[in-house]
């Protein structure tokens, strides 16, 4: 990016700048005590030293208004108290950002690089931990980190089930949440929206047209392969030995995918869709290409039932005319598929201390309590409340949500993301069976 390269620039400037002045003979000791720090002072205060007056180019999506606002916020918040300039780099995918970085290790960038830090998580965490790209141990030399319980919460420690080894800093927690019209559902049968996976195949069924799911590999759209794939494998079979079979290749989701496993745990899956694609929006035989789109086919009354992964987005579309004001969210009662999400820095980040500085806040109650509130994104809190005082307890104390707003508490259960190497090997055969008519 341009103004990545310009604040490089900078940087280097400052640097010659004092290099000169002490060529010059002017006293520069101050300005030095300022800028370098000491190996007597403790860590995180080297890290403060070293961290404030910078530059960091946060590479996050951008498809979020809400989001956007917070991360704003939270520039504001660090320049404030580091005089650190936080840039929102917007992506339509993280792979943008992994590309990027891979590319400068491919030319040997290795101190230099333009990512400063990353919103990351599963698959693409997965790719940058395989080719060393990112920074290693240091999320859980954060301050904030002791409030997320480390010890007795495998959820930050670990993601999709990869051990994250402190190359990352949890960020947030995010479900898969189902939406609908209330009045287009309360003329079906029972006034209610499907609740089980099952359910959803029958209600479709009864519904021609008013279910869809966006064509992978879109996000959205293999969240929802993944929730169904995982249901469907959580489904015990009457005969013993069946179960016994099917447990072992529900073992074989938290496992990489392989040529072996890979038919036998899919089969299911492909079954499912093949019942259900003739159901969907136009028989199944087109596909939208992102979340976006399945909101504005709901809001054109053209679908009745759509989903999110970002649940504060439901009410927020309702306030801005996105979508009609009888939509009503809600999770499903056989499980909602659930991650923890992170930031990371890249291995030749520019400015790492910096890029520390800014996910410590990130994690301070302060800013998860602000960024847990409906109105402003809605994403829950990675900090466990024991770990707080009363008076940061307090801080997350909310107000009457949205009536659009998924109900608080309304996640009964989550279930876990599959291993990282699934999400390639449904993308294929999805592509095989069903892409050729998309």
């Amino acid at each position: 990016m341009h103004f990545a390269k310009s604040g490089h620039t900078l940087t280097r400037y400052r640097f010659c700048c004092v290099a000169l002045c002490i060529c010059l003979g002017v006293s520069s000791s101050t300005a030095v005590t300022n800028t370098v720090a000491t190996a007597e002072q403790p860590y995180w205060q080297q890290i403060e030293t070293l961290g404030k007056n910078q530059d960091v180019y946060f590479y996050a999506w951008g498809g979020d208004p809400q989001i956007n606002a917070y991360i704003q916020w939270a520039a504001k918040q660090v320049k404030s108290q580091y005089n650190i300039n936080l840039v929102h780099v917007k992506l339509s995918d993280t792979s943008e950002a992994v590309s990027r970085v891979l590319a400068e290790k491919s030319a040997n960038n290795d101190s230099q690089g333009s990512v400063d830090l990353v919103w990351i998580n599963g698959a693409n965490f997965a790719t940058m931990n395989e080719h060393s790209l990112l920074l290693k141990q240091w999320s859980n030399k954060l301050p904030n980190f002791a409030f997320t319980d480390p010890n007795n919460n495998p959820a930050v420690n670990f993601d999709f089930g990869i051990p994250t080894n402190g190359m990352e800093a949890p960020w947030g927690q995010a479900a898969l949440t189902f939406y609908y019209d209330s009045l287009a559902i309360d003329g079906s049968v029972n006034n209610q929206p499907p609740t089980t996976l099952n359910e959803l195949l029958r209600w479709s069924a009864q519904h021609p047209g008013r279910f869809s799911y966006p064509k992978p590999p879109d996000f959205l759209g293999m969240s929802f392969l993944k929730y169904a794939l995982v249901m469907l494998h959580e489904q015990s079979p009457d005969n013993t030995s069946e179960s016994l079979k099917d447990e072992s290749l529900k073992a074989q989701l938290n496992q990489p995918a392989t040529e072996q496993n890979t038919a036998l745990v899919l089969e299911p899956l492909w079954d499912f869709l093949d019942k259900l694609h003739p159901t969907l929006w136009r028989q199944g035989e087109y596909f939208m290409q992102s979340g976006v789109q399945m909101r504005r086919l709901v809001d054109d009354t053209e679908l009745s039932l759509a989903f999110t992964f970002s649940a504060p987005e439901v009410p927020a579309a309702v306030q801005r005319y996105d979508l009609p004001k009888s939509i009503r969210s809600y999770a499903m009662d056989d499980g909602s598929l659930s991650n923890t999400h992170f930031v990371a820095i890249p291995y030749n980040a520019s400015h790492q201390q910096s890029a520390q500085l800014v996910a410590n806040f990130l994690l301070s109650p302060t800013a998860q309590a602000h960024k847990q509130k409906p109105q402003i994104w809605g994403d829950s809190t990675v900090l466990i409340q024991s770990t707080l005082t009363p008076e940061q307890q307090a801080l997350f104390k909310t107000r009457q949500p949205h009536p659009s707003a998924l109900p608080i508490d309304s996640i009964k259960r989550t279930l876990s993301e599959p291993h990282p190497s699934w999400v390639e090997a449904i993308m294929q055969g999805w592509e095989v069976r069903y892409g050729a008519s998309s």
